[in-house]
């Protein structure tokens, strides 16, 4: 499999410069970001959510994990990741983890941690664990037209503040 059919042919129609970046098999961002030698806060992930009976997709930086509380507030409704089950079939046309975060192509909305506006440019999974695209972040905003809004927590204060230290 290579880039996502639909994603290609969406940007090739919108006419949007991009780049096709291939690397050796990447099944986190994070993992990602390091194989393509890419800081992590420029790798946009893709987190598939669940708010009630609704799907959608919560964008952020990969070296960030979703803050659920500030999400929720955003979403308006009690948030939740979203199993496997619920949504290995939205994405007929992309390896499972490795969906780009063009939700109008599978007819989901799509929130953005305004994290990711920091820098010109964004780096995302095209569809496969192997492929990524580099596009400008405005083009990315331009044809999307998410939803921007702040809910990503920096992944070591994450992991701080779920780390209990031990009392001699």
């Amino acid at each position: 499999m290579s880039i996502a059919t639909r994603l290609k042919s969406f940007l090739d129609e919108q006419k949007v410069c991009y780049t096709l970046m291939t690397h050796s098999p990447a099944y986190t961002a994070q993992a990602a970001a390091a194989t393509l030698h890419v800081p992590g806060k420029e790798v946009a992930k893709t987190v598939v959510v669940r708010a009630g009976d609704q799907t959608l997709l919560a964008i952020l930086p990969a070296s960030c994990h979703v803050n659920w509380k500030k999400l929720a507030a955003v979403v308006g409704r009690d948030v939740r990741l979203a199993t496997e089950q619920e949504f290995i079939n939205l994405f007929s046309d992309c390896e499972l983890g490795a969906m780009p975060p063009f939700g109008q192509l599978y007819s989901l909305p799509v929130f953005v941690d305004q994290a990711l506006a920091a820098d010109e440019e964004i780096v995302f999974n095209a569809g496969t664990h192997r492929d990524a695209i580099r596009m400008r972040y405005a083009d990315f905003v331009a044809l999307e037209k998410p939803r921007v809004a702040s809910f990503a927590d920096t992944a070591g204060a994450a992991r701080r503040s779920t780390t209990r230290t031990r009392q001699p």
